[in-house]
C-alpha cells in the first residue's frame, strides 16, 4: 500500500495562522489588558515539597491529586471494560432477556446525567451498601502495613467510601458506552465467520474467544480508547464528593491562593499528559494488532 505524502495547503496555513494570532490575542489580554501578574515560581511548590522527616522530596497536593486521579481512572476503566464486555454480549445474545436487560442497563444509563448518578451512588452507597457489607469496619481492623497498601492502591480508610462511589459511578456511565461499542464491534464481523466456526464444531463461546473478539476487539480498539480517555476527564467529576483528585485539589489551592490561571493551566497540562500518553500507548497497540491485516 503506498500512502501519498501530505502537503501543506494554503488553508492549512491560514488555520495556523489563525490560531496563532487567536493565542497571541488572549495573551495579550491577560497580560496586558487585565494587567494580570504571573506568578508561576509558586506553581513547583504545590508539586514537590521537602519532607523533613524523611528527609527527602515528596509528593505535594497536585501530584498527590494527580495520583489519586489515576488510580482512580485505573480502577473505573477496568470495570466499566468489564461491565461494557458483558453487556455487549448480552446485547447481542439470542435470549429476549439479556437483551432487554443490556439494554434497559444502556439507555438508563446514558439518559442520566452523570452529576445526578455521582449523587446518588455516594449516598446510596456510603449509607446502605458498605454498612451494611462491613467494608470500612474491615479496612480499619487490617494492620497498618495492609491499610498502606490499601491507600497506596486505592484510598484510605477516611476516603475509601467516596473513593469507591466514584470508581462505581464512572465506570457504570462509561460502562454503558462500552457496551454499544462492544456490541457494533461484534455485529460488525461477517456472518460467515459465526458460520463457518459453527461448522468446525465449535460452541458459541469457542466461537467467541477464538474467532468472533479478536476481530472484533481490532475493530473497537480506537472507539475504545476515546472512551479509556474519556473516563480520565470525567473522573474530575467526583471532586463534588470530596474525593481528592486533580480537580478538586485545584480548586483547594487556588481557592487559598487566588492564582486562577496557573492553577488550572497546571491541571490543565497534567490532564493533557495524561491522556496523551494514553493514547500513544493505545495507537501503538493498534499497529502492533494490526500487522499483517493491511
Amino acid at each position: 500500500m503506498h500512502w501519498k505524502k501530505k502537503r501543506v495547503t494554503p488553508l492549512d496555513a491560514a488555520l495556523t495562522l489563525l490560531l496563532l494570532g487567536l493565542a497571541a490575542y488572549i495573551i495579550y489580554r491577560l497580560t496586558v489588558a487585565l494587567n494580570y501578574r504571573w506568578q508561576w515560581s509558586i506553581i513547583p511548590t504545590y508539586l514537590v515539597r521537602y519532607d523533613h522527616e524523611q528527609e527527602r522530596w515528596v509528593a505535594n497536593l497536585l501530584l498527590e491529586g494527580l495520583y489519586t486521579t489515576i488510580r482512580l481512572s485505573v480502577w473505573a476503566t477496568l470495570l466499566a471494560a468489564a461491565l461494557g464486555l458483558v453487556f455487549g454480549l448480552m446485547r447481542t445474545s439470542r435470549r429476549l432477556l439479556f437483551r432487554l436487560t443490556a439494554g434497559l442497563y444502556v439507555e438508563l444509563i446514558r439518559n442520566t446525567p452523570q452529576l445526578v448518578l455521582v449523587f446518588i451512588f455516594y449516598f446510596f452507597v456510603s449509607s446502605q451498601v458498605l454498612p451494611m457489607l462491613g467494608i470500612e469496619e474491615f479496612i480499619r481492623g487490617l494492620p497498618p502495613a495492609a491499610q498502606t497498601w490499601i491507600a497506596r492502591f486505592s484510598a484510605g480508610p477516611d476516603l475509601f467510601t467516596s473513593f469507591f462511589s466514584g470508581v462505581l459511578t464512572i465506570a457504570l456511565f462509561q460502562g454503558a458506552y462500552i457496551t454499544e461499542i462492544v456490541r457494533a464491534g461484534l455485529e460488525s464481523v461477517e456472518k460467515g465467520q459465526w458460520e463457518a466456526s459453527y461448522a468446525l464444531g465449535l460452541s458459541r463461546g469457542q466461537q467467541l474467544v477464538w474467532i468472533i473478539l479478536p476481530q472484533a476487539g481490532r475493530k473497537v480498539l480506537p472507539p475504545l480508547a476515546n472512551e479509556f480517555i474519556n473516563t480520565i476527564k470525567y473522573s474530575a467529576i467526583v471532586s463534588v464528593i470530596s474525593i481528592q483528585e486533580l480537580t478538586f485539589q485545584g480548586l483547594q489551592i487556588m481557592s487559598s491562593t487566588q492564582l486562577t490561571i496557573e492553577i488550572w493551566l497546571t491541571v490543565t497540562l497534567m490532564y493533557l499528559i495524561l491522556c496523551l500518553v494514553l493514547s500513544l500507548s493505545v495507537r501503538a497497540l493498534e499497529k502492533h494488532l494490526n500487522r499483517g491485516h493491511a
